[in-house]
């Protein structure tokens, strides 16, 4: 090794310890910090485990759009905590003011935390779905508070629900200083995919598509009583329909169509395949378990796979099931 190769690797190694230094430290979790994607666009790819006391319940992708005047932040994280450093993550690659946020759908990992990007700065705009803003502000709104609070042991205590105002409708485009965000809604005929609140955001200038909970990139999500499998396997369509440059997904590494959207809809499509057929041969949902399992070995090292596989035919035969009658 010559001296300026050794010179050139210790400058890169120490820069690289600086960056590590000036990011968000959840010891054993990680580092977290705003990362360029593209142009104005960045991310924070947040842990892909469950809520818990060491990562103090963050667990999504925070993203942001820096534009002339300000920033256009999506899903600000789960709690006043984490959204006090969020906003402290963002001031690190501007300190523009924040103007506006979106809010990707009701589950409190991804909105809990506006309560700390409005005390810091009161005059920010808050949009969400119509059905979001109403949950929000009434008991669904009210246990996401408190199933924060018991999943950190108690670390969220002081969180408090600052809904979205403004509603983000299908289709609409929306001009924030300058920047255009086109609302995409799930195509299903109910209304729901992963949720029954959810909104996609498209920017228009980066070619970008935040798509919340609609997608995960290595790791299950459940999918509760306002969820629809089949609604989010047309969303996913959708998005890939779109052909926009990056996808940031509500759980797991931004990308491309090919490498964020294609691999959950390929696991949902296997699903929805496999319980149809178990279904007509007419086996219930654990005979169906038993009979598949090996069919999704390729997806076996996904975060929450025991958890949540046995959950996801069960639902997705129910659906089957509701179709058939």
């Amino acid at each position: 090794m010559t001296r300026l190769t050794f010179f050139i690797m210790s400058i890169l190694l120490v820069l690289k310890i600086n960056a590590a230094a000036l990011a968000w430290d959840l010891g054993s979790v990680g580092t977290f910090a705003f990362e360029k994607v593209a142009g104005p666009l960045y991310v924070m790819h947040g842990p892909r485990g469950e809520p818990s006391k060491a990562n103090h319940g963050f667990m999504n992708n925070p993203g942001i759009i820096v534009s002339k005047n300000g920033i256009i932040l999506v899903d600000p994280g789960s709690t006043y905590g984490v959204g006090k450093k969020v906003v402290e993550e963002i001031a690190k690659v501007s300190k523009l003011p924040i103007l506006a946020v979106f809010n990707t759908h009701i589950h409190g990992d991804h909105w809990l935390g506006n309560q700390a990007v409005k005390e810091a700065f009161p005059d920010v705009k808050l949009y969400g779905h119509a059905a979001m803003i109403e949950q929000a502000n009434g008991e669904n709104g009210a246990s996401w508070v408190s199933l924060m609070e018991k999943l950190t042991d108690g670390l969220s205590k002081g969180t408090k629900i600052v809904a979205p105002t403004l509603e983000a409708k299908k289709n609409a485009v929306i001009e924030i200083d300058g920047q255009h965000f086109k609302i995409h809604h799930n195509p299903a005929e109910s209304g729901k995919a992963h949720t029954n609140t959810d909104i996609m955001v498209e920017h228009v200038e980066s070619k970008t598509l935040f798509m919340g909970d609609n997608c995960f990139v290595a790791r299950m999500g459940r999918f509760d009583g306002s969820s629809e499998m089949h609604g989010n396997i047309e969303a996913l369509t959708l998005a890939e329909s779109l052909g926009l440059d990056h996808y940031v997904p509500g759980h797991g590494k931004s990308g491309t169509a090919k490498q964020v959207v294609a691999p959950f809809k390929a696991y949902l499509e296997l699903m929805q395949k496999e319980v149809s057929k178990g279904f007509a041969a007419e086996k219930q949902d654990y005979e169906i378990r038993k009979a598949i399992i090996e069919k999704f070995a390729s997806y076996k090292h996904w975060e929450g796979f025991q958890s949540n596989f046995g959950k996801h035919i069960s639902k997705m035969y129910v659906e089957v099931e509701e179709r058939e009658f």
